[in-house]
C-alpha cells in the first residue's frame, strides 16, 4: 500500500528548495518589503492617533479653560453692572435730594422776602394811620413826609429796643 519510493522524495526534496529559492527571490523580499510597510503605516497611525487623542485632550483643557474665564468675565459683568446701577440709583437720590434742599431754601427765601415785603407795607401803613391819628389829635396840618419820618424813626428805635 504505502511504498516509499527514494526517487520520488529526491525529486519533491530537490522542488522543494528551488521553489524556497525561486519565491525567496521573486516573493519574500516584496512580501517583507509589503509586510514592513504595513507595520511601519500601522506604527504611524498609531502615533498620529496618539497625537491627535493628546491634541484632543488640549483643546478640551483648554476649552474648559476658557469657559470658566468666560464665566469668571460674565460674573465680572454682572457685577459692574449691579455697582454701577447701585451708584446711579444713589446719585438719582442725591440730586432729587439736592433738587428738593434747593427748592425748600428757594421757598424759604421768597417766604424771607414776602415776609420783609408784607412788613414793609405793614410798617407804612402804620406810619399812615399813626400820622393821619396825630394829624386829628393834635389837630394840625403838619407835612406828611416829616411825619412819616418821624414815626420810621420810633419804630427803628423800637426794633434797636
Amino acid at each position: 500500500m504505502l511504498e516509499i519510493n527514494p526517487g520520488l522524495i529526491f525529486w519533491t526534496i530537490v522542488t522543494f528548495i528551488a521553489l524556497a529559492f525561486a519565491l525567496r527571490k521573486a516573493a519574500w523580499k516584496p512580501l517583507l518589503t509589503a509586510l514592513t510597510s504595513r507595520e511601519e503605516k500601522i506604527r504611524t497611525a498609531l502615533h498620529e492617533a496618539e497625537a491627535a487623542q493628546q491634541e484632543a485632550k488640549r483643546l478640551l483643557e483648554e476649552n474648559r479653560r476658557q469657559l470658566a474665564q468666560a464665566e469668571q468675565q460674565s460674573q465680572s459683568i454682572l457685577k459692574e453692572g449691579r455697582e454701577m446701577g447701585e451708584r446711579l440709583k444713589n446719585e438719582i437720590v442725591e440730586k432729587a435730594h439736592h433738587s428738593s434742599r434747593h427748592m425748600i431754601d428757594q421757598a424759604k427765601e421768597e417766604i424771607r422776602r414776602e415776609k420783609d415785603a408784607a412788613l414793609a407795607q405793614l410798617r407804612t401803613e402804620v406810619a399812615d394811620l399813626a400820622v393821619g391819628a396825630a394829624s386829628k389829635i393834635i389837630d394840625a396840618n403838619l407835612d406828611v413826609k416829616r411825619h412819616r419820618a418821624l414815626v420810621d424813626d420810633v419804630i427803628k428805635e423800637m426794633k434797636k429796643n
